[in-house]
């Protein structure tokens, strides 16, 4: 009994001599594990058109149920993504999101993210349901944003032709 309690004032010593293990969280951010799966972004290609198709594949590999997305149809005129469709309406409720990564595996386009946000405050319900303009990262500086108009025949796929990777 004495060797456990001498075991654990030794523990105490050490943390003191170690100095304080806490960070003063608004000041300092903590570092997060590569792992990590926080807040979710939609994801735009380097054009500035939206990965995101519409395919609702997300949404059925949510096992909580969290997801919903709407499709409607592209047009030349009127262009969001590469493909056919688009999302348009993309709905993730936070207090459903259990984190699990499944959106993000499922997708196709991997426009679906979980990054490494985890800042998440809500003073209701409503402020809990992010939208596609919460969530989608904005176009880099100097492109142009959606929707854009394009030549006719111009994107004919929805996932771009990827290349075999070179040794």
């Amino acid at each position: 009994m004495l060797k456990e309690l001498g075991r654990g004032l030794l523990t105490t010593f050490k943390m003191l001599l170690e100095g304080p293990v806490t960070t003063s969280y608004p000041e300092e951010k903590r570092e997060v594990r590569p792992r990590f799966r926080g807040r979710h972004v939609l994801k735009r290609y380097d054009n500035g058109l939206e990965k995101c198709i519409g395919c609702s594949l997300c949404a059925a590999a949510c096992p909580a149920d969290a997801i919903f997305v709407e499709a409607s149809e592209n047009t030349d005129e009127e262009r969001y993504s590469p493909g056919e469709r688009y999302a348009s309406t993309y709905e993730i409720n936070m207090l459903r999101c259990i984190y699990c990564g499944f959106c993000e595996d499922a997708c196709p386009t991997e426009a679906v993210v979980l990054g490494d946000n985890y800042e998440l405050s809500f003073t209701d319900r409503h402020d809990a349901i992010y939208t596609k303009d919460l969530l989608l990262e904005p176009a880099s500086e100097g492109r142009p944003t959606t929707p854009q108009t394009v030549e006719p025949g111009v994107y004919t796929r929805s996932v771009p032709q990827m290349e075999n990777p070179k040794d």
